[in-house]
């Protein structure tokens, strides 16, 4: 009789990733940024960082959600146990896409921060499942709730502001 030996599944583990380019490509394409004549046109917060902040910190954001999604898989051993995490991660990535698309796409800053409750909270539930795996796993995603906490601040400001 062969032993089982649970191996990284690596089909689910570049998919995860193809899924975490495609969606900071998409949310890069969308969002201009101070390039966009509309989003420069609006009246920010104090708080507003600028442009270049955005550019270095959501590459590093991206990475560390890709190392927390591929340690909750490598842990988990197979697709299967980690369905339930991966697929609030892959629910998180499309409602992250999602809130670019308001906010950046169609200019609608209330739909957006709406979208930003949504995200928030399923940062939450993914770094919740997650920690079921691995404590690290969910703690990477620190920076991203605190960004994300952030950027509801911006996006709230924005909204009342305009």
């Amino acid at each position: 009789m062969v032993a089982h030996m649970k191996g990284f599944p690596w089909g689910t583990g570049l998919l995860l990733l193809f899924a975490t380019v495609v969606a900071a490509a998409v949310g890069g394409l969308v969002s201009g940024g101070e390039a966009d004549p509309w989003y420069a046109a609006l009246n920010k917060p104090a708080l507003t960082p600028p442009g270049l902040a955005f550019r270095l910190v959501w590459p590093a954001l991206f990475l560390l959600m890709i190392a927390g999604g591929l340690t909750v898989l490598w842990r988990a051993g197979d697709n299967h146990a980690a369905s339930s995490p991966l697929g609030i991660y892959y629910t998180m990535l499309t409602v992250n896409v999602a809130w670019s698309l308001a906010f950046f796409g169609f200019h609608e800053v209330a739909l957006a921060l709406g979208v930003l409750i949504a995200l928030w909270l399923l940062i939450v539930a993914m770094m919740q499942a997650f920690w079921r795996y691995s404590q690290l796993a969910a703690l990477l995603q620190v920076p991203y709730l605190a960004w994300v906490s952030f950027a509801f601040y911006l996006n709230a400001s924005i909204w009342i502001m305009n």
